[in-house]
């Protein structure tokens, strides 16, 4: 979006407009739309902004539920924005923790903002990009006085507010320097350091050497007081300060995210922990460090999948432990055992058949279980799933899951269901 766009949009024409038009979903109906709206002598700007907000507002529905009808977005932002679900068992944790104002410091669109808001938490929204922060004043003006929305960078907020971060204390000094913001209230720092080039579209991943804020400044300022830093699920492990607590967040099945909690937001004795959510529930794994491995075994009745946090987190030793369950092989994450229990830490399948791992045998075996419908799950093995699909026989009525794997240099297919 360009700032010409977002001027048009934001006016009494523009959102009456952005309203009648609700929400586009397909690009047939983009299409069709703009035609409509150029017809009817609206400028190209508006009608650029409106189309292309109604769409993202039908994309942001997964994300922010029924929010996304009133929001304003970028393509961008959406895209690296927080899930509200998520977004609100951050807030959840600082409310625990006594917090009562957060100062969230790259918050882009306002995904985070709004939950800390909705939870009841001051909030002091500071983005260094001018529209994305126009845009997340307008995504949070409901909440009134509660929040306050910046155009500035996470540094600059820091300095003004606190001092050098390498000079950083965890109090604030003489109150009569202290802001509005601050003054008399608990405050905690919300980081999301900007992982990709800037810009509203299109844009690309950059080097953890290029985050902005640099993780040098994020890290030390997480080591003097109340800090959660948001990263990408797949951050070098290496890196990570050994002080904080390193939490691995997956949503519906995907990781979406590592947070690091410092200060009094790190619980004490956590180190490692993996939140699994599915819909409106969620289970938390936690541990002081990595989990020592489980022992490998002969296949059982039984084959679990470890969920990507708990794999990320590294602790699949003790959801093994727990299942009474060991380790297929040493390198894959496949666990196996013959005990009837699973638990919300994995995707457990009971076993039917085993067979090699080629086409002509896995056929073999699905004409002998009346097979038409397949999932098909694997690791471990340089396979394509979907080319893999299309050698399979699939002709019955019933349906399985198909689990191609390999123990050691053994190739294994397995035919199983989900428990």
């Amino acid at each position: 979006m360009e700032m010409s766009e977002l001027t048009a949009l934001l006016t009494p024409e523009g959102l009456r407009l952005l309203d009648e038009v609700g929400t586009i979903s397909s690009t047939t109906d983009v299409a069709r739309t703009v035609s409509r709206l150029r017809a009817a002598g609206h400028s190209p700007d508006l009608v650029s902004a409106v189309v292309g907000q109604a769409h993202l507002r039908a994309k942001a529905s997964s994300k922010f539920g029924d929010f996304s009808g009133r929001m304003l977005l970028t393509r961008a932002g959406l895209e690296q924005a927080t899930r509200l679900g998520v977004a609100a068992r951050h807030a959840g944790r600082m409310r625990r923790a006594g917090i009562e104002q957060v100062a969230d410091l790259g918050c882009g669109i306002g995904g985070d903002a709004l939950a800390f808001a909705g939870a009841g938490l001051g909030v002091l929204a500071v983005d260094a990009d001018e529209i994305t922060a126009a845009i997340a004043a307008y995504n949070l003006a409901p909440f009134g006085d509660d929040v306050t929305v910046e155009h500035g960078t996470a540094e600059e907020f820091v300095s003004t507010n606190f001092g050098d971060v390498q000079e950083l204390r965890t109090e604030s000094a003489d109150s009569s320097e202290e802001t509005a913001f601050l003054r008399g209230k608990r405050t905690a720092i919300w980081l999301d350091p900007a992982r990709r080039t800037a810009g509203h579209s299109e844009t690309r991943r950059v080097a953890a050497s290029d985050y902005s804020p640099s993780l040098d400044w994020a890290f030390a300022l997480a080591s003097r007081m109340p800090v959660g830093i948001k990263l990408g699920p797949a951050h070098d492990r290496d890196e990570l300060p050994a002080d904080a607590e390193a939490q691995w967040v997956s949503a519906d099945g995907s990781v979406v995210e590592l947070v690091l909690w410092s200060g009094i937001l790190a619980r004490d004795g956590v180190r490692r922990s993996a939140l699994v959510i599915r819909g409106d529930q969620s289970h938390e794994l936690t541990a002081g460090a990595d989990a020592v491995d489980a022992e490998t075994r002969e296949l059982g009745a039984f084959v679990h999948e470890p969920d990507g946090a708990v794999i990320r987190a590294r602790l699949i030793g003790d959801v093994a432990r727990s299942l009474d369950a060991g380790m297929l092989d040493p390198k894959i994450a496949y666990l196996t055992g013959d005990a009837a229990v699973t638990s919300p830490f994995v995707q457990s399948f009971r076993v039917r058949e085993v067979t090699a791992a080629n086409p002509k045998a896995i056929n073999t075996v699905l004409r002998a279980h009346d097979i038409g419908t397949l999932e098909i799950k694997k690791r471990g093995m340089d396979i394509d799933p979907a080319a893999f699909r299309k050698k399979l026989n699939l002709k019955g009525s019933a349906s399985a899951t198909l689990i191609l794997t390999r123990v050691g240099d053994k190739r294994m297919a397995i035919l199983a269901d989900r428990v």
